[in-house]
Parts: C-alpha cells; structure tokens; sequence
C-alpha cells in the first residue's frame, strides 16, 4: 500500500502528523485488505482545517471521504472513521455478491 500526502494552502505535514496518518491507516488494512494507493490531501478553508482521503483498491474500486474541522488532527480522523465505513460496506458487498 502506498501512501501519498498532499497539503494545499499553507498547511504544512509534518512528520508528527504524516505518522499519525499513517498509524490510524495501518487499521484500515484488517477491514480491506486489498488496498493499492492512499492520497491523503490536507487543505486550509477559512480556519477550518480540510483533509480528504482517496483509496483505491483492487478491483477497480475507488472510494473517498472528506470531513472538515477546526483541528487538524480531529479532521483526519473523522475522514478516517467515514472511510472505514464505506470500506466495511463495500467489503461486505462484494462478500454478499459471492454467496
């Protein structure tokens, strides 16, 4: 799995917070395994900090999720959290597909 970090407008990643983003990652594995690219895009809007997560995974899936707040690290894990969601849904679709 790769995973690449864009910041936009001024907002700088740091090791601190690429870490962070990687950990809470990690966790995603046990829900989709299958996963082939991670864009994780940290942006700044009128003091609310913006980070939107990009996944793409085998099968031709693509799934994203974005969450705004006035933390940075409150954002990115929000989009985590509704990211791990839409992967559990799309997981148990393709599990349900095959019975």
């Amino acid at each position: 799995m790769q995973i690449q970090h864009t910041s936009r407008h001024e907002v700088h990643a740091t090791e601190a917070v690429k870490q962070h983003i990687e950990d809470k990652l990690q966790r995603c594995l046990g829900v989709f395994p299958r996963l082939e690219n991670v864009h994780v895009i940290l942006d700044h809007e009128a003091r609310l900090h913006v980070a939107e997560i990009v996944v793409q995974a085998a099968g031709h899936i693509r799934l994203s999720a974005t969450e705004k707040s006035e933390n940075l690290y409150d954002a990115i894990d929000r989009a985590i959290e509704h990211m791990e969601r839409q992967m559990r849904r799309e997981r148990d679709k393709v599990t349900d597909h095959r019975r």
